[in-house]
């Protein structure tokens, strides 16, 4: 049922926006993540005590279970047993926590209450079961936060809470997050405590990524080698890793899952990032193999073939356990990074195309995906699918998961199709901070301005995304906290109730909750933010180091060596008037929250000078713009760090004007190469110089071939020197490859060039 947003709850809206959050009452504040809709602050405090009773005034089941768990929650916190109590038991009725259903008013939706805190004791008031449990939800936050752990330490604790009125509801019906189990596997227990973390926050969707190329996770019992074989992968000084869920296992996450009213949504890949198949079962590969489960992170040529019939009748053996499993409506279906090369090559796969009357391989990918929908359509499921599924036309009941991007989520609504909205711009938390920090998650809105009220609609809500191709189980707390938290306030709390600041403030007091919960959070921002200013006159940068949030202490060192606790520490800008490595340490509440930075600043005679260039670099990978590459700043190996500037299939050709004809020794360019991420050094380098800007001298030129075995990042400069010639003009050409070679696991797809820094007479000190 779509979420509608009712006249009452939009006059509260109205009214309510202005209300603080943040209140003090009796030492008491209120700290809710995500906000409420309407919050109202009382004069006085109830004490949760052994004398305090559970009153149900329904008889559901459903209810008594939401009771039970607010019971063993407050006494693993408390160490207090609470009991459910008859309303006629003698119990006061002010000493007593009231959780009542009614049916008579639809202003709450399907997941909104009203709770009420006052002398007469707490009750809750809800539609349904799930508001009544994310009241409960939003009692444990105003509980105290606290870490302890024996009888003794909680006796001394007063559990009170503050007299206040609630009223809440949800802005969007869909809320969720992705956990990548298939890079790095997820112990079970870990899984479960996610779902907890997630209800806490009342998040309700648990997208649970279990088959990709580096491992199949989910126990078919039909196709026993997808576990057997597909769950492992083995690294070359034979080290196994891995592992898969029983049918069993999946069982109890699902109903441990249902109970904290969170709905777990399982993705099937397909008809790429099937590897770890194909390995089991090679004969539903276009070539037949053979395959081994795949050791490195990437997109594969190698999937599922879609000319035979037998892909189809595999998939759909396998569907039909999954969805004896899931009870969720929804089965995710992947359906991104699906290259097309093998099918190009594939004699069935060409039939198909043909006998179907397809125009080329996307129509083949529409015609592969629109089968699978109407075999999960007969079985009464809905598929989501990546948004590349919009390519060669969509499926037609298909929800659209927008990832590159919000234009997949646009055009989906547009075309009357449901989207879940969670671009890599702010929902993917395998980032890290310096990407994508809590203030970019925070701004996150999941409707597009583009569109209409009616096509908005269409937009259920979204997802943050986490991808473990370099997080296993141990970092993913540091990635997922406190973005969490900004993410689960962006999908709950109305557009208008929202603020930065105050929100921030409340982020500060769940630090200490998530402690209690042994989450081990990370940083909010990257920890140092570097600037600098270029002085032309005086051949100089000065350099300022900002802390990216509160409490963060910065040491460094400009002489190459690695920074300690006796290093420098940071107070004021300095200068660097020769090529230097800048090393920083910086500290965050303790050394355990420390980070490593590192940049180098190259001194040339092409700083800030006069750069035209003729294709535009991507918007993705834009590093400093116009000037990125004549800045002075030197990329590293994370080709995310903003530093670099990225050209998608494109060359780089760019012309520098050094304003007046000047003496040119050497020219260089920086590159990167990471192959598994389809970055590849230049195939061809040419260093042109002139005086006029029309007549240029080719001076070197540089023939590369790709290693095909470098898995790693690199970096290389290339330089060539010019016989002392006297120059105005510096022209650099770098010929990107253009498309993944043969060889490539990618083959086909379209390859980065990646360059941070055009030099001129480099100054190396």
């Amino acid at each position: 049922m779509r979420f509608i947003l009712y006249t009452s709850a939009i006059i509260f809206i109205i009214f309510f926006t202005a209300c603080k959050q943040k209140q003090e009452v009796a030492g008491i504040e209120i700290n809710i993540i995500p906000k409420p809709l309407h919050i109202q602050q009382g004069s006085g405090i109830f004490e949760i005590n052994s004398a305090t009773g559970i009153i149900i005034k329904n008889d559901n089941k459903e209810i008594v279970n939401i009771a039970e768990y607010f019971i063993k929650t407050f006494k693993d916190a408390s160490g207090i047993e609470l009991a459910v109590s008859n309303e006629d038991s003698g119990t006061g009725s002010s000493n007593s926590i009231v959780f009542n259903l009614i049916t008579t008013t639809d202003t709450l939706g399907e997941e909104g209450y009203n709770l009420k805190i006052n002398e007469s004791g707490i009750n809750i008031l809800a539609q349904s079961p799930a508001g009544l449990f994310y009241a409960v939800q939003t009692i444990r936050q105003m509980l105290p936060a606290t870490s302890a752990n024996t009888t003794e330490s909680k006796k001394e604790i007063k559990w009170h809470v503050p007299y206040v009125s609630i009223s809440d509801m949800p802005r969007f019906q869909w809320r969720g997050m992705l956990l990548d189990c298939c890079r790095h596997f997820m112990e079970k227990d870990f899984v479960k405590r996610y779902i907890d973390l997630l209800s806490y926050y009342k998040m309700n969707r648990f997208h649970w990524h279990l088959t990709e190329d580096q491992g199949w996770r989910i126990e078919i019992k039909k196709y026993p080698e997808l576990t057997r074989k597909g769950a492992w992968r083995i690294y070359e000084d034979g080290t196994k890793y891995g592992g898969y869920y029983t049918q069993d296992d999946i069982r109890e996450i699902v109903e441990y899952a249902q109970k904290r009213y969170v709905t777990v949504i399982p993705e099937i890949e397909m008809p790429g990032h099937s590897l770890a198949a194909l390995a089991s079962y090679p004969e539903y590969s276009c070539t037949g193999g053979p395959f081994e489960v795949e050791t490195n992170w990437g997109v594969f040529k190698d999937i599922y073939c879609a000319g035979n019939d037998r892909t189809f009748e595999f998939l759909e053996d396998i569907l039909e356990e999954v969805i004896d499993l899931f009870p969720a409506p929804y089965i995710h279906i992947g359906g991104d990074e699906a290259p097309k090369y093998r099918w190009e090559r594939c004699q069935k796969c060409q039939e198909r195309i043909k006998n179907e009357g397809l125009k080329d391989e996307h129509e083949l990918q529409s015609y592969f995906i629109k089968r699978i929908e109407k075999f999960l359509n007969s079985k009464g499921k809905n598929i989501i699918g990546w948004d590349e599924i919009l390519e060669g036309g969509l499926a037609p009941g298909a929800t659209v998961q927008s990832w590159r991007g919000v234009e997949g989520g646009i055009e989906a609504a547009r075309s009357g199709h449901d989207a879940i909205m969670s671009p890599t711009s702010h929902a993917y938390f395998d980032y890290d901070v310096k990407t994508i920090d809590l203030g970019k998650v925070y701004s996150f809105n999941p409707v597009p301005e583009e569109l209409t009220e009616e096509e908005s609609l269409h937009i259920l809500g979204g997802e943050c995304n986490m991808w473990t191709e370099r997080a296993p189980q141990g970092t993913i707390d540091s990635k997922m906290f406190p973005r969490l938290l900004a993410m689960s306030e962006v999908l709950w709390t109305m557009k208008e109730n929202k603020d930065y600041e105050e929100f921030h403030n409340r982020v500060e007091y769940h630090y200490g909750l998530l402690d209690a919960f042994g989450v081990q959070y990370g940083a909010e921002a990257q920890l140092v933010n570097f600037t600098t200013e270029y002085d032309s006159t005086k051949r100089e940068f000065q350099v300022v180091l900002q802390p990216g949030q509160k409490n963060v202490e910065i040491l460094y060192t400009i002489n190459g060596s690695e920074p300690t606790n006796n290093s420098e520490r940071y107070t004021d800008p300095f200068i660097i008037n020769t090529t230097t490595d800048i090393n920083v340490f910086s500290l965050c509440k303790g050394a355990s929250r420390g980070e490593k930075y590192k940049r180098q600043i190259v001194i040339h005679n092409a700083l800030y000078k006069t750069i035209d260039i003729i294709n535009p670099y991507s918007d993705n990978y834009r590093a400093n713009g116009d000037y990125a590459l004549v800045d002075g700043l030197r990329g590293t190996i994370d080709y995310r760090d903003k530093l670099w500037q990225g050209y998608e299939k494109d060359d780089l050709d760019v012309t520098i004007d050094l304003g007046e004809i000047t003496p040119v020794n050497t020219i260089s360019a920086g590159f990167l190469q990471k192959v598994p991420s389809w970055i590849f050094f230049p195939e061809k380098l040419e260093f042109y110089i002139s005086d006029n800007n029309k007549d240029y001298m080719l001076v070197h030129e540089i023939n590369n071939k790709t290693d095909r075995d470098t898995k790693e990042a690199v970096i290389r400069t290339f330089s060539c020197k010019t016989d002392n010639a006297e120059a105005r003009y510096v022209r650099v050409f770098a010929k990107n490859i253009g498309k993944c070679p043969d060889w490539h696991p990618g083959a086909g797809g379209k390859a980065w060039l990646f360059v941070d820094e055009i030099m001129i007479d480099w100054l190396i000190d």
